[in-house]
C-alpha cells in the first residue's frame, strides 16, 4: 500500500492558509463587536456586554437583538454566499472577471423578485423569495450559457462574460421600466432593495437565507478538488476521468443558487463575488480546498465592514460595496490579457 505524505512546501502552504484564515476570522470578530455599537443610537462596549448577559435596558435589547444583530449576521451570510458563488464561477469558467453580478445572474434573480413585489403587498413572504429568485437566476444563467455555447468550440469564457454583461444590461433596463409602474410604497421599497440595503433586516431574513447557505457551502467544498481539476483544462480534466458537463452543471447550479438566495434577501449588492475570491486567492493561493473557505471569510468580512460604514453614513450597503468594488474591477480589466 502506497502512503502519500505532504511535501514541506505543501505543509507550508497549508499552515499559511490556516494562519491567514485565523487572522481574518479574528478581524471579523473585531468588526462584529464594533458593528454592534455603531448606529444612530450608539451602544458602548459595557452596554453591549450588559445586554448580552441579560442586564441591559429594554431599549438596548431592542436595538441589539432586533435591529443590529440580524443585520450583522445577514452581512456575514450574504457576503460569504456571494463570494463563494463568484469563486465557483471563476473556477468553472477559468475567467478572473467572472462574478454573479457581472454575468447577469443577480439581475435575473432581481427581475423575478420585482415582478413578485409588484403584485404582492410590501409585507411579502420572505421565505418564498429565494425560490422565486432561483427561478429567475436559473433562467438567466441558462440563457447566457446557451448564447455563449458554440457546437464545435464549446464555451468561450470571453464570450460568456460579454453575453452576461449584455443580458444583465437588458434585464436592468426592463426592471427600470417595471419600477416606474409601481405605486409609491412599492417604488420606495424596490429602490432601496435594488441599492442593496440591509435596512429593516430581522431574524426572518436570516432564517430564509440560512438553509441555503448551510446546504450549499458544504456541497461546494465537497467539490473543491473538482474545481482544481477543471482549472487544469478540459483535456487534462477529461483524461483524469472527470465528467466535465455534469460537474460543470452541478457547480454552475450551486453558484446560481447561492447568488439567487443572497439577492432575494439582500438586494442588488455587486462586486462581492468578484473581490472576495481575488483577495482570498492572493492570500491563500489557488487550491480550492483553502480558497473556498477563505473566499467565504473574505466576502463576509468585506460586507460586514461595508455595512458598518453604511450605517455610519446612512447610505445603502450596496453603494459602499460599489465604491470599493468598481475601482478594483477596473484594475482587473487593465491587467486582464
Amino acid at each position: 500500500m502506497t502512503v502519500f505524505t505532504a511535501t514541506p512546501a505543501e505543509r507550508a502552504r497549508k499552515k499559511r492558509a490556516f494562519t491567514v484564515m485565523g487572522w481574518m476570522a479574528a478581524l471579523i470578530s473585531i468588526v462584529f463587536i464594533m458593528s454592534m455599537s455603531t448606529g444612530t443610537l450608539r451602544l458602548s462596549p459595557s452596554d453591549i456586554i450588559h445586554t448580552l448577559f441579560g442586564s441591559g435596558t429594554a431599549n438596548q435589547e431592542l436595538i441589539l437583538y432586533q435591529f443590529r444583530l440580524p443585520r450583522i449576521v445577514m452581512s456575514l451570510l450574504i457576503g460569504a454566499g456571494f463570494a463563494v458563488s463568484g469563486c465557483i464561477l471563476q473556477g468553472v469558467t477559468r475567467n478572473a472577471l467572472a462574478d454573479p453580478g457581472i454575468l447577469g445572474i443577480n439581475a435575473g434573480a432581481g427581475l423575478i423578485v420585482i415582478l413578485y413585489i409588484s403584485v404582492k403587498p410590501i409585507n411579502h413572504d420572505i421565505f418564498l423569495l429565494p425560490l422565486l429568485a432561483m427561478i429567475g437566476a436559473g433562467a438567466t444563467a441558462t440563457l447566457i450559457y446557451s448564447l455563449s455555447y458554440r457546437r464545435h468550440h464549446g464555451i468561450s469564457t470571453i464570450r460568456l462574460l460579454l453575453v452576461g454583461i449584455a443580458v444583465a444590461a437588458g434585464i436592468s433596463a426592463f426592471m427600470l421600466v417595471l419600477t416606474l409602474k409601481l405605486n409609491p410604497d412599492q417604488f420606495k421599497f424596490v429602490q432601496v432593495w435594488l441599492a442593496g440595503s440591509m435596512l429593516g433586516m430581522d431574524w426572518r431574513f436570516v432564517l430564509a437565507l440560512l438553509p441555503w447557505i448551510v446546504v450549499l457551502l458544504p456541497f461546494v467544498y465537497y467539490k473543491a478538488r473538482v474545481l482544481d481539476v477543471l482549472n487544469l483544462g478540459d483535456q487534462t480534466a477529461s483524461g483524469l476521468g472527470t465528467a466535465l458537463n455534469r460537474e460543470r452543471l452541478y457547480l454552475y447550479g450551486a453558484a446560481v443558487a447561492l447568488a439567487a438566495s443572497c439577492v432575494a434577501v439582500g438586494g442588488g449588492i455587486a462586486f462581492v463575488g468578484l473581490i472576495g475570491p481575488h483577495l482570498a486567492r492572493r492570500l491563500v493561493g489557488p487550491q480550492h480546498t483553502f480558497l473556498l473557505p477563505a473566499s467565504a471569510i473574505t466576502g463576509g468580512l468585506l460586507l460586514i465592514i461595508s455595512d458598518t460604514l453604511a450605517r455610519m453614513y446612512d447610505v445603502p450597503t450596496g453603494i459602499v460595496v460599489a465604491i470599493i468594488g468598481a475601482p478594483y474591477f477596473l484594475y482587473l480589466l487593465t491587467r486582464a490579457k
